[in-house]
């Protein structure tokens, strides 16, 4: 899998394929579904699968104010969508040239000229060109004018509605980490930095990395069972996401317990799956009622991160 971020760094490899455009934030089943499609367009034509994404998402420079906060930063997207047997990601930087495009301005300069797309594979909703005039109708007469075929892959329905990265955000939003992964491809990730805390966990026998500078969204307060990653190697984990009121502490925070692992990681990127929702948090009676509550979370966490 490779990484493009400027069109001038396309290869001839990366050209004459088949091409999907969109956001792909999460790489949920609907996104897996397209890109199935994308493979099977691809070998039709001989040459390789592009997702032609954005960075950052439109939204964020349009309209700031009404920008979600993303899923997946584009590393993850890129690794995700590579797990899918995606061959080339574009993840063009977003900016003012880009977004004041007409629809046929995008086709012929984006599809034509620079990747040479022999196939589209896209969403029934999808969108394109400034203000969104480019509709999928207009698209399926330019890629008919253009001896380029257009497949439209229907939208994916699980529990009875429809799959979206919005439906994914609302649920993690809500805390539900377990309904999101189902209709992820892969557990709901987060990073972070690990920055000193209060320093509580430690002296009370849970030890736990703070992360900072999270760039994702955030499930709702709650503690969590998850796993981290160090240096390739995944540990089961037990997250707090929020305040520690039996201390009387209200400032959110993120702490990651890592089960089994006990090195300092100051300073250093860590990244957390979120596995299961465990509890609410609330205050406890004494910290000895708290350090008998952590142990079932430990011993919880432990038993779902070893499935």
């Amino acid at each position: 899998m490779h990484i493009i971020r400027h069109l001038d760094a396309l290869s001839a490899s990366a050209r004459g394929g088949a091409v999907s455009i969109g956001n792909f934030d999460g790489v949920h089943c609907g996104h897996v579904a397209i890109v199935k499609r994308l493979l099977e367009r691809a070998q039709a034509v001989g040459g390789p699968a592009i997702v032609f994404t954005f960075d950052p998402h439109p939204v964020r420079i349009l309209r700031p104010d009404q920008s979600p906060p993303p899923l997946t930063w584009t590393e993850r997207k890129a690794e995700l969508l590579a797990n899918q047997g995606v061959d080339w990601i574009v993840a063009y930087p977003t900016d003012e040239e880009l977004l004041q495009l007409s629809a046929v301005e995008f086709f012929e300069r984006i599809v034509r000229s620079t990747l040479a797309a022999k196939a589209l594979v896209e969403g029934p909703n999808f969108f394109f060109g400034h203000n969104r005039e480019g509709t999928i109708g207009r698209l399926d007469e330019l890629c008919g004018k253009s001896d380029i075929s257009l497949d439209i892959v229907a939208p994916v329905e699980v529990g009875g509605a429809i799959v979206s990265s919005s439906r994914v955000r609302d649920l993690i939003r809500a805390g539900n980490v377990n309904e999101a992964n189902q209709l992820l491809s892969a557990p709901y990730r987060i990073r972070g930095m690990v920055t000193h805390g209060a320093g509580r966990g430690a002296k009370i026998g849970f030890p736990t990395a703070n992360l900072s500078a999270v760039d994702t969204l955030l499930p709702a307060h709650g503690v969590y069972a998850g796993r981290a990653m160090v240096d390739g190697v995944h540990y089961p984990a037990a997250i707090n996401l929020g305040p520690s009121p039996t201390f009387g502490d209200a400032l959110a925070r993120v702490e990651i317990h890592l089960i089994g692992y006990d090195q300092a990681l100051y300073g250093q990127p860590l990244e957390v799956d979120f596995l299961a929702r465990l509890r609410d948090i609330r205050p406890f009676e004494s910290p000895a009622a708290l350090v008998e509550q952590l142990r079932r979370d430990v011993e919880q966490a432990t038993q779902i991160a070893s499935i």
